[in-house]
């Protein structure tokens, strides 16, 4: 079993930036792909960006590409997900994920665990 912890969120202007790091405890997520999703109001939680737990390939949603960077330290059992020039329409609730690596990995359920969320809200 896998346990995942959020942490990072928080409120910045736009143009800002944040660091949500996600650490896992229970057992070692080293042969795990990483991933993050958010989740606005009213909306489907939807695909951010994955990282590859073989090679350290990453993927990412067209709305993220060159802002946000994710990133893994397996030693530290934690992933990342460096956000850049943060815009309002990123306000959400973003959860870490983790799961075997599958060409599903854009949908949620791919992955087993899941850690709480942690709210991002972008203000104009």
């Amino acid at each position: 079993q896998v346990q995942l912890v959020e942490s990072g969120g928080g409120l910045v202007q736009a143009g800002g930036s944040l660091r949500l790091s996600c650490a896992a405890s229970g057992r070692s997520i080293g042969s795990y792909t990483g991933a993050w999703f958010r989740q606005a109001p009213g909306k489907e939680r939807e695909f951010v960006a994955a990282i590859r737990w073989s090679g350290g390939s990453t993927y990412y949603a067209d709305f993220v590409t060159g802002r946000f960077t994710t990133s893994r330290d397996n030693a530290k059992n934690t992933v990342y997900l460096q956000m850049n020039s943060l815009k309002p329409e990123d306000t959400a609730i973003y959860y870490c994920a983790a799961g075997p690596w599958g060409l599903g990995y854009r949908f949620p359920r791919q992955y087993h665990y899941w850690g709480q969320g942690t709210q991002v809200t972008v203000s104009s």
